[in-house]
């Protein structure tokens, strides 16, 4: 008997509960501790996961579930992640050079960006974003780089939604938050002092890509204490716009 489409779209539903059942910290899940966050039934994940694994989504390592290499093949492949990536990292080397700090590269994905390059500094220990991670657009300097640069509307779709308080800091205030996107696309840069973890700093700015499209954003994070946004502002700035030719670079046609 054929499948018809709504069993392939429920199929597709529950593989990806599974998939999204794993975090940055798992060393590997049973299918009952799996089976429970994905919110499945057992035999169920029982049964996904033995075609996931054969398709190398997922991996077995005796009664441990993990991720499985596939996944990050098709990871390289998503095209502005890996072109971002190959134009950004030695840029962001000799940004932690020269200011010694985290620096760290992020994407908009929705409502968050999510961080895919990583180079840590002599703050390594206080970084609390890794490769992968998602943040709040309204609460680190990442999010308000990009989000600065949105639309009317959808800046207004953002602040509507709420400004989750990540810490004391963190900004709430839609007209405050308005105020500071304002600043930021007028030329500023994006600063966060303790707004999404207590005791971190960070100053980013947005990169544009060929044609005045909005890459991403990239940011030199320490501690609140010692980072200081002038003196890391002229770095971060140079840093954007060589970033910007690299890109260029890239997507110029060869000879």
């Amino acid at each position: 008997m054929s499948t018809v489409p709504g069993d392939a779209v429920g199929v597709l539903d529950r593989m990806t509960c599974i998939l999204e059942a794993f975090d940055g910290d798992d060393r590997g899940m049973g299918i009952s501790e799996l089976a429970l966050r994905a919110g499945l039934p057992k035999s169920t994940v029982s049964r996904l996961v033995a075609t996931l694994v054969r398709q190398r989504y997922l991996e077995r390592d005796g009664k441990l579930i993990h991720l499985g290499l596939r996944l990050f093949e098709l990871g390289q492949l998503a095209e502005q992640p890996r072109e971002l990536r190959i134009a950004a990292l030695p840029v962001m080397a000799d940004l932690r050079n020269q200011t010694g700090e985290n620096v760290h590269l992020a994407i908009r994905d929705g409502g968050e960006v999510v961080c895919i390059a990583v180079m840590r500094g002599r703050s390594a220990g206080l970084s609390t974003v890794r490769t992968g991670g998602r943040l709040p657009l309204h609460a680190t300097a990442l999010g308000k780089a990009v989000l600065a640069h949105d639309s009317p509307s959808g800046i207004d779709d953002v602040l509507s939604a709420g400004l989750a308080a990540w810490t004391a800091q963190t900004i709430t205030d839609p007209a405050a938050l308005r105020r500071q996107l304002a600043g930021i696309r007028g030329g500023g840069l994006a600063v966060e002092a303790g707004e999404f973890a207590t005791g971190v700093s960070c100053t980013a700015i947005a990169v544009f890509a060929p044609g005045g499209r909005l890459a991403g954003a990239v940011s030199v994070s320490g501690h609140q204490a010692d980072l200081d946004a002038d003196r890391v502002a002229q770095a971060l700035r140079a840093a954007a716009l060589t970033l910007a030719r690299r890109l260029a670079a890239l997507r110029a046609p060869s000879d």
